[in-house]
């Protein structure tokens, strides 16, 4: 039974990591987990998926337990209830914009200079762009395809902003 919390979108992630990586996992797996998929498009500060978990296990969407010995770590998975709210969230359409949240635009926006802006954004969108194609050359075309579709966008996503920046570069 599932008391009344109210789920936001971090409490979403966290239940959408359970049910991919099957089983359980500590905060920690969580953390890793999300800063190698969903962190690369949605940012969080870490401490939310620790204090997320424990909600989430009291409200009855996770089932918490703790080693017996050594760390003492806390290992979390989904119950039916979490299941189901993971479930019925994924068919309600969300009419959100995309947001975007780039602090070398903000600072062009307010007048620096966009040729001293693109180096640095070049070096470091061209290292992320080659790491996504080469995760993306792995993708094997069956199973979930969430996960792949999302890369799909981000690497278009880099290839754009790229173009952007060299185009301030000049």
């Amino acid at each position: 039974m599932t008391d009344e919390i109210d789920l936001t979108h971090t409490s979403y992630i966290v239940l959408g990591m359970l049910s991919i990586y099957v089983g359980e996992a500590t905060p920690y797996d969580l953390k890793r987990m999300v800063a190698a998929s969903v962190g690369q498009f949605w940012t969080l500060p870490h401490s939310q998926l620790y204090s997320e978990s424990a909600r989430l296990a009291r409200g009855g969407y996770l089932t918490e337990t703790r080693e017996q010995h050594g760390r003492r770590r806390k290992h979390y998975s989904l119950t039916d209830a979490g299941r189901q709210a993971l479930d019925d969230w994924l068919h309600v359409f969300t009419p959100e914009p995309y947001v975007l949240r780039d602090l070398a635009l903000l600072k062009l926006f307010f007048g620096a200079d966009g040729a001293a802006l693109a180096e640095g954004q070049l070096a470091t969108l061209r290292p992320k762009l080659a790491e996504h194609e080469a995760l993306a050359a792995h993708d094997p075309g069956d199973g979930r395809r969430g996960p792949w579709e999302a890369l799909k966008l981000g690497i278009r996503h880099h290839r754009e902003t790229i173009q952007f920046w060299e185009e301030q570069a000049q």
